[in-house]
C-alpha cells in the first residue's frame, strides 16, 4: 500500500486531532457512608467513580449508566450481600471485573462466588490503601484488556466477511446494477458507517451507474458536488475527514447538514492505473480509524476493482 495513503488521516485538515482518553467507569458501593467516601477519594483521581449505599441502588446505578469496568463492593450490607448483588450484575455485565470487601469469615460466600466467576479478588477489611489500590489498577488493565481483544475479534469476523462478499461478487459475475448495493452495504456494514455509495467513473467523472445503501432509508447522491469527492478524483488519493463539524472547509456544505454527516471516507477505485468508481462511506458521528483498518480499505478496493472489471464486459460503457 502507498505511504501516502496510509498517512491520509494526518494530512486532513486536523479536526482528527486525538482525543484524551476517557477515564473507566468504577462502582463503588458500601452501606458504611465514610467507606464510600473513602473509596471515592481513593479512585476519583484514576477512574470515574461512581458510588451506591447498596446493592438495590448500585443496580439502578447500573441501569442508567451502562457497564462500568471495576465494581468494588462490600460484603455485608442490608438487602442484600455484596455476592449476592455481584452475582445479579453477571448476565448484563459479563466483562465487568468484581472485587469484595470483607471484614468478616464469610467464606462459604466468598468460594463460591469465586468459582462461579463472579469475583475476581477480595480484599478484606480494614484495608491497605496501597494495596487496593494495585489490585483495581491490575483489575481495570484485565477489562481494558478483554475489551481490547473483544473488539479485535469483531473487526476480524467484519474483514473476513467483507473479504468474502467481495470474492463471492467477483466469482459470480453478476449483472452491474445487482453486484454494486450489495458492495456498498458490505462496506458500510464492515466499518459502521450510516451511509456508503459505491459509483462508477469515466474520463475522470462520476456516472449515474452506481449503488447506494444507507442504515437509515434512502439518500440523495451528491458526491459530484462534494469537495472530498471532487478531491479524491483530481488526485487519485483518498480523502478523509473524520470530524466535519470542526472543518472549515466542509461543516458549512448543505449536504453534510441536511443529512448529519459528521465523517466522511472517499476512495478512488483503480484498475489498470485508471480511476474506475468512487467509494464514499459516512458516518453520522464522528469517528476514528485504525491504521489496520485503512489497509483492509485499500485491499477490499483493489477487490473492489476486480469485482467491478468482472461484473461488467467492458468498464467503457457508461
Amino acid at each position: 500500500m502507498d505511504n501516502q495513503n496510509l498517512e491520509a488521516q494526518k494530512n486532513l485538515r486536523q479536526p482528527m486531532t486525538l482525543e484524551r482518553p476517557k477515564k473507566l467507569k468504577i462502582l463503588v458501593v458500601d452501606d458504611e457512608p465514610d467507606n464510600l467516601d473513602l473509596l471515592y477519594r481513593t479512585f476519583r483521581r484514576d477512574f470515574q467513580v461512581l458510588k451506591a449505599e447498596s446493592g438495590v441502588q448500585a443496580l439502578q446505578l447500573l441501569d442508567e449508566e451502562g457497564e462500568v469496568a471495576v465494581i468494588i463492593s462490600d460484603q455485608r450490607m442490608p438487602e442484600m450481600k455484596g455476592t449476592e448483588f455481584l452475582s445479579r450484575t453477571v448476565p448484563q455485565f459479563p466483562d465487568t471485573v468484581r472485587i469484595i470487601l470483607t471484614g468478616f469469615t464469610d467464606i462459604e460466600d466468598l468460594v463460591e462466588a469465586i468459582n462461579a466467576g463472579q469475583v475476581y479478588k477480595y480484599i478484606t477489611k480494614p484495608w491497605d490503601p496501597g494495596e487496593l489500590k494495585a489490585v483495581v489498577q491490575r483489575a481495570a488493565e484485565t477489562y481494558d484488556l478483554l475489551k481490547q481483544r473483544t473488539e479485535q475479534l469483531r473487526r476480524a469476523h467484519a474483514h473476513m466477511d467483507l473479504l468474502t462478499v467481495l470474492v463471492q461478487v467477483t466469482q459470480a459475475g453478476s449483472g452491474l446494477e445487482d453486484t454494486l448495493k450489495p458492495l456498498a452495504q458490505a462496506f458500510a456494514e464492515t466499518l459502521a458507517a450510516d451511509h456508503c455509495i459505491l459509483q462508477l467513473v469515466k474520463n475522470n467523472t462520476l456516472i449515474k451507474t452506481q449503488g447506494i445503501y444507507s442504515e437509515t432509508g434512502t439518500i440523495e447522491n451528491w458526491l459530484e458536488q462534494d469537495p472530498l469527492s471532487q478531491e479524491a478524483i483530481a488526485t487519485k488519493e483518498m480523502q478523509l475527514c473524520l470530524n466535519i463539524p470542526k472543518d472549515t472547509n466542509l461543516n458549512s456544505v448543505n449536504y453534510y447538514q441536511d443529512n448529519n454527516v459528521k465523517a466522511h471516507l472517499v476512495i478512488p477505485i483503480s484498475y489498470r492505473s485508471q480511476t474506475v468508481g468512487m467509494l464514499s462511506i459516512q458516518w453520522q458521528e464522528s469517528c476514528s480509524l485504525r491504521e489496520d483498518e485503512l489497509r483492509l480499505i485499500h485491499l477490499s478496493a483493489e477487490l473492489l476493482a476486480i469485482s467491478l472489471a468482472s461484473s461488467c464486459c467492458s468498464l467503457k460503457e457508461e
